[in-house]
């Protein structure tokens, strides 16, 4: 099965209201998003039919209308973007680009470990 496509800025606050609250039908998506976007209701529906498409949502029928669930966990969809924007990033940026990440991230000591470890087993590879 191939990856889903990649969301775009307006699909991800789609996403993050699904994962957020669970299985919910359009009009719920909607009333989440009005207040924070101003969209209408037939553009969250365009873009709920986009991630459906895409493979990021599925649908259920209740009734006379669909609840929208997510397919994979919020980690796994960022992960997959991270991977897309290595992959687009240029010969030699993505040093770069990590360290970007890290200045605009708020990390706790957990994740700053974490983060330590790596670059450590990492630097010992390159030695290796």
């Amino acid at each position: 099965m191939p990856e889903p496509e990649e969301p775009t800025p307006a699909e991800w606050k789609v996403l993050t209201v699904v994962w957020e609250r669970g299985p919910l039908a359009a009009r719920e998506v909607v009333a989440a998003l009005q207040d924070e976007t101003g969209w209408s209701a037939s553009t969250v529906k365009t873009l709920l039919r986009r991630l459906v498409e895409k493979g990021h949502l599925r649908t259920r029928p209740v009734g006379s209308s669909f609840l929208y669930s997510s397919v994979g966990s919020p980690l796994r969809t960022l992960r997959r973007s991270a991977e897309a924007l290595i992959e687009r990033a240029a010969d030699g940026a993505v040093g770069p680009l990590l360290a970007h990440l890290v200045r605009r991230s708020r990390l706790s000591e957990r994740d700053l470990e974490e983060l330590r470890s790596l670059i450590e087993r990492k630097s010992e590879e390159e030695r290796s």
